[in-house]
């Protein structure tokens, strides 16, 4: 799961990212309104942590372009504001919670997890490929119903992959997706080839019918064995 937090508080940030990663939450950051606005349209959250009072603008009307754009991204807002009219705007323009300053990381913690399960499309808890099932919430694989166990980024990256079963993926988006802000932002991407070579290793040993092939000069594809030319 990743996750944007949009706040310019960098004490608060580093309290909030800290606390997202320790549950396993892939995390990115904005501190301005346009790194915000350059971050959400380039790339999709499972869920933003937004503050309402930027440095350059509202996030009210960040929350407001979301939506324009069309984006159905889970939305938290998160203020020092804590007042009722704007609490009724952001939840009458697509935010699903609203949560004010200061806060308990333990109760962020429960919002963003509250959100996240409603926020499953439609309802569905588990994702399928072939013969792979993907429970993202439990973070389980079954092949042909029999567990695969995988370590945490290998996880991460199969399910990346199931969610855009048949779309070519960049190395780049991909190792930025996986690992966030974090990513290595050298030229050097053995880290993604390592963790890709022993997820197919796995794949391949567990007898799934789904691989990961490569796309030349480009990155990966999630495909069926018998798509494969």
């Amino acid at each position: 799961m990743k996750i944007l937090i949009v706040e310019d508080d960098a004490s608060l940030r580093e309290i909030m990212i800290r606390a997202l990663k320790q549950e396993g939450y892939v995390t990115e950051y904005a501190s301005t309104f346009s790194e915000a606005d350059i971050k959400l349209a380039g790339y999709n959250y499972d869920c933003i942590l937004l503050d309402i009072m930027l440095p350059d603008g509202s996030g009210l009307d960040l929350l407001e372009h979301l939506r324009k754009l069309g984006k159905r991204e889970n939305v938290i807002i998160i203020s020092a504001r804590n007042s009722l009219e704007d609490k009724i705007y952001g939840l009458e323009n697509g935010a699903d919670d609203y949560l004010a300053k200061p806060f308990h990381v333990a109760e962020l913690m429960a919002r963003v997890r509250s959100v996240l399960r409603r926020g499953k499309t439609a309802g569905e808890l588990t994702l399928e490929k072939g013969n792979v099932v993907l429970t993202p919430e439990s973070r389980h694989v079954k092949v042909d119903g029999r567990e695969m166990p995988l370590l945490k980024k290998e996880f991460d990256i199969l399910l990346y992959f199931m969610q855009r079963p048949g779309h070519m993926v960049d190395k780049v988006v991909l190792a930025e997706a996986v690992w966030g802000d974090y990513a290595d932002d050298s030229d050097n991407f053995q880290f993604v080839y390592a963790q890709i070579k022993n997820l197919r290793r796995k794949l391949s040993e567990a007898g799934a019918s789904i691989e990961i092939t490569s796309v030349y000069g480009f990155g990966y594809k999630l495909v069926i064995k018998e798509e494969v030319a």
